[in-house]
């Protein structure tokens, strides 16, 4: 299949699965239970049937629902979610893009990390499988893999900010820099990374398993193939056979699972950022579902949505570059 074909047919995938989230996305929050006028005026004053009314004609919840879905995808298309219950009218789009960078700075150096570290852990332990290393770096990292989350991270609160019997707190118990400090500078950069250090550990070694047992047993299959063989037949170094031929070779398996881990960055780590009050997109979700802040909600999963789809069609162009084969498939 020629290139120019593969990708137009992976970009009109693409396109036909947003579409489809954008009619999911319309119809899912309209079928909840719960009256989205009632719940943007609940505990004030202008809560009577008249205001009821009028802010539903304002919101057009009180037009045919074809006439609706046009409003929506138009609004949609500039970038117009609506305005925020919680919020008190607060446009989505503005509270959304004010915690993008708090979950960008944590789980964008979470990926980076995780993935250095468990390829590293990965390409050691493959390529001498079934020694020690390999054994203890195997069960540590998938042991760290299978523990949820919220309990590892709760287990970090609890030793490291409030202490365990005479070892003191040694960082804070959450949120993404010290109230009322009013730092600048590099003091500011210091404190907002001393609260993000928590949740980072916990996530990185979190994730860290399914990066080193991809590359370990991608490694190991591409081990066997016969252009190994002919290198080592030539006399070629082993470090040298293991950073040309295997490597780059037992790496497109995880060049695929890196790109897919970008499109959930946008979506956060819900868990932990709830436990570790990180002002990011996760613990937002949280917030608008504990209030039932629908168009907050719409705005968020169609973010997430959009994240992981054109994240999905970075990764099948790129690796369609990286192995040619993929083409002809």
């Amino acid at each position: 299949m020629g290139t120019r074909r593969y990708i137009l047919g992976k970009v009109l995938q693409a396109v036909l699965t947003l579409a489809f989230v954008l009619v999911f996305n319309f119809f899912l929050f309209r079928v909840l239970p719960g009256d989205s006028a009632a719940l943007l005026l609940r505990g004030t004053s202008a809560f009577n049937p008249q205001n009821l009314e009028a802010l539903r004609a304002d919101l057009g919840l009180d037009e045919p629902l074809p006439e609706q879905f046009l409003i929506y995808v138009s609004d949609t298309a500039r970038f117009n979610f609506g305005g925020s219950f919680y919020y008190r009218g607060a446009p989505v789009s503005e509270v959304i893009a004010s915690r993008i960078w708090p979950t960008f700075l944590l789980l964008g150096t979470v990926m980076i990390a995780s993935a250095t570290i468990g390829l590293i852990i990965g390409i050691y332990g493959g390529w001498r499988h079934g020694s020690k290393f390999d054994v203890a770096s195997l069960n540590v990292t998938l042991f760290f893999f299978a523990m949820p989350e919220f309990w590892f991270g709760i287990l970090m609160l609890m030793a490291f900010a409030g202490g365990v019997g005479p070892f003191p707190a040694i960082f804070p118990t959450g949120g993404y820099e010290t109230p009322g400090g009013d730092l600048t500078g590099w003091a500011h950069i210091a404190d907002v990374l001393n609260h993000m250090f928590l949740p980072w550990f916990v996530l990185t070694v979190a994730y860290l398993g399914q990066y080193a047992l991809i590359m370990r047993n991608s490694l190991i299959d591409v081990m066997n193939d016969d252009f190994v063989i002919t290198a080592r037949a030539k006399g070629v170094r082993e470090k040298q056979v293991l950073w040309d031929h295997v490597v780059p070779n037992a790496l497109l398996p995880t060049i695929t699972l890196t790109f897919l881990s970008l499109g959930f960055i946008f979506g956060g780590a819900i868990t932990i950022e709830s436990i570790f009050s990180w002002p990011g997109l996760g613990l937002l979700t949280v917030q608008a579902i504990g209030v039932k802040d629908f168009p907050l909600l719409q705005g968020l999963f169609l973010l997430f949505s959009t994240a992981v789809i054109f994240a999905n069609l970075i990764a099948d162009i790129g690796y369609s570059y990286l192995d040619p084969r993929v083409r002809a498939a």
